[in-house]
């Protein structure tokens, strides 16, 4: 993956010296619209399992934010109960992926790849165990398989928060399921390993590129026998 180190540092460093006139125009945004910190700064695993501290354009109020920052639970990583912490900028920042352009700096200093496992909050990556703990070996990904298939993450757990209104218990998968976070944790988050899991098996730099691509004009690909 000696091409891969080099093409994240290499274009990371490009990228943040092309955008440093966006940086600028959105960290003086967040401090019109959203007076508090620029940036939101979170524990999350890396490499090996090491915490690392992931960085992104703040998209939910300080209040909230904060709350939910020092929150010891994986609540926090439930994409649905953070819906309503958005504030109309950060709706914007997030709709357009603007809110992860900071993640540059934490690729360049080799925290994070371009593509890659997304970086989790303590609770779940580092609980990983037997050959699923492969996929710790890899740096976590702006991009990646289980990222561009759950692309549409919070809409879909809101959808399910929305039928579980109307039903108490939701068979899905020969799972019963009765709350998101059990959605969560016995259908989206086994099938996301799944994916890394065979990333990390069967890596292809030609791959790389075309889900990074895919991310930007919002695209589906092939991979592992379903589209993406």
């Amino acid at each position: 993956m000696i091409l891969k180190y080099i093409f994240d540092r290499l274009v990371s460093l490009i990228g943040m010296i092309c955008l440093c006139w966006l940086y600028l125009l959105v960290a003086i945004l967040i401090k019109v619209k959203m007076p508090g910190p620029v940036l939101f700064v979170q524990q999350r695993v890396g490499r090996n399992g090491k915490i690392f501290r992931c960085h992104k354009f703040r998209s939910m109020s300080v209040s909230k934010t904060s709350a939910t920052a020092s929150k010891n639970s994986t609540q926090s990583s439930i994409a649905s109960e953070e819906q309503s912490r958005i504030t109309p900028l950060g709706e914007k920042l997030r709709r357009y992926k603007i809110d992860e352009l900071p993640e540059l700096w934490d690729v360049f200093i080799g925290k994070m790849s371009f593509v890659g496992p997304r970086p989790d909050v303590p609770g779940y990556a580092d609980q990983l165990t037997g050959t699923d703990r492969d996929v710790l070996q890899l740096r976590p990904g702006i991009t990646g398989p289980a990222s561009l298939k759950y692309r549409n993450e919070e809409e879909l757990l809101a959808n399910i928060a929305e039928r579980l209104k109307q039903e108490e218990v939701l068979c899905i998968n020969g799972f019963e399921i009765r709350s998101v976070q059990e959605y969560n944790d016995r259908i989206i988050y086994p099938d996301k390993i799944r994916l890394n899991y065979y990333y990390f098996h069967h890596y292809s730099f030609i791959q790389d590129i075309q889900m990074i691509v895919a991310t930007v004009f919002g695209k589906q690909i092939e991979y592992a026998g379903e589209k993406i």
